[in-house]
């Protein structure tokens, strides 16, 4: 039995692969502005920087308790009763609005129920875990939710995510991206996003930090609650040959062996 393989068909192969590969490079670059940008966009990546931001001293926090892994929010210590002289419990647990707690400087902060307690050095994720635990010694199945509301912004770019703290008024952009690791080889200076107010219908400023006309024609000041999303710089036809280096490696041994089979035939 003889096997042809068309050397044309070889090369068609390939650069459909190519082509693909350079599709796929740009599947994880945000906040493309198109008419299709939604709130979605934003919420996933805010969601788990928010949720690696490291808790430390001077922190301000509010923090809500559910029973039954969140089926009904609680009040922990019986605020809102003392306010209506224990009326609608019902209505008492569809709202609750404390005031924000301190992580004072040794590191801890007195909650309601629990006392005090050590959060600083912990992930937002590993005290609401850690919460969790806690209240359970006096609800069911207990579900917290913590938020810090610090002045801080959100910074993404090709190296993940950090929540930086506002210690400063007037803070810029510049200073901002400094601490959170800088602009690298990997991320594009000259396109980078400050995304501003309302998620649902957010203000969206296109900067370029590249040139100093670009710098100083653009929007600097930072304010809380800002976005900044530094697009990644991506290489298509490197990123294409790394995705198929494996597919090139297994093509080349059924090539090989192919080649050895009609070798043989002969």
């Amino acid at each position: 039995m003889k096997i042809h393989c068309s050397p044309v068909r070889l090369i068609i192969i390939f650069g459909a692969l190519f082509l693909v590969s350079c599709r796929a490079y740009k599947q994880d670059i945000l906040f493309q502005l198109d008419e299709n940008f939604t709130e979605e966009q934003l919420s996933e990546p805010l969601q788990d920087a928010e949720g690696n931001y490291t808790l430390r001293k001077g922190d301000y926090f509010d923090f809500r308790v559910y029973t039954h892994d969140g089926e009904r929010i609680i009040d922990p210590d019986f605020e809102l009763r003392q306010l209506s002289g224990g009326a609608n419990m019902n209505q008492q647990n569809q709202s609750l609005n404390l005031s924000p707690y301190l992580i004072t400087e040794d590191g801890r902060s007195h909650l309601p129920m629990i006392g005090f307690v050590t959060l600083q050095g912990k992930t937002v994720v590993e005290a609401e875990r850690e919460l969790a635990g806690l209240y359970d010694e006096f609800y069911a199945s207990c579900y917290v939710r913590v938020q810090v509301v610090n002045r801080r912004v959100i910074v993404l770019n090709s190296t993940g995510s950090a929540v930086i703290p506002l210690e400063n008024e007037n803070m810029s952009i510049a200073e901002v991206l400094a601490l959170a690791g800088g602009v690298n080889f990997g991320s594009r200076a000259h396109n980078i996003r400050l995304i501003r107010g309302d998620l649902s219908n957010p203000e969206v400023h296109m900067i370029d930090l590249s040139t100093i006309s670009g710098m100083r024609s653009t929007v600097i000041g930072v304010q809380p609650g800002d976005i900044i999303y530094v697009e990644p710089w991506r290489r298509p036809w490197l990123e294409g040959l790394r995705d198929v280096s494996s597919i090139i490696g297994i093509t080349t041994g059924v090539l090989t062996l192919i080649f050895f089979i009609q070798n043989s035939a002969r």
